[in-house]
């Protein structure tokens, strides 16, 4: 099983918000900035597809899901009679992991990780 080790902090600036909830004062400052060296450049306006692959992407950071393990979750949601998109969040919210956090028996999502 693959495992995330990239710096929490790095992917919550180039998604622009806490996504793991460990943040404090010094990525509150930084979240207005993306990460990387060309971080205060300009910005162009995004595509459609841009933004939803954006979205994509905070979902699987915010779960810890890998791709294969979210085409899963999106065939799932896809299939049920609900909206996909409530769907798929609600799969995602079923998961132990995500359970175990919510009832606050875990201080982040990934902690592990």
């Amino acid at each position: 099983m693959g495992r995330d080790r990239k710096s929490k902090h790095k992917l919550s600036r180039r998604e622009g918000k806490d996504l793991f909830g460990t943040g404090g004062p010094s990525l509150e400052r930084r979240l207005s900035q993306p990460p990387g060296m060309h971080g205060n450049k300009p910005t162009r306006k995004t595509s459609v597809y841009a933004e939803q692959l954006r979205e994509k992407q905070k979902v699987k950071r915010m779960y810890g899901l890998r791709e294969d393990q979210f085409r899963r979750f999106m065939g799932k949601a896809m299939q049920a009679r609900e909206q996909t998109g409530l769907a798929l969040l609600t799969l995602l919210e079923r998961r132990l992991d995500n359970v175990i956090y919510r009832l606050g028996h875990a201080r982040a999502l990934r902690l592990g990780s």
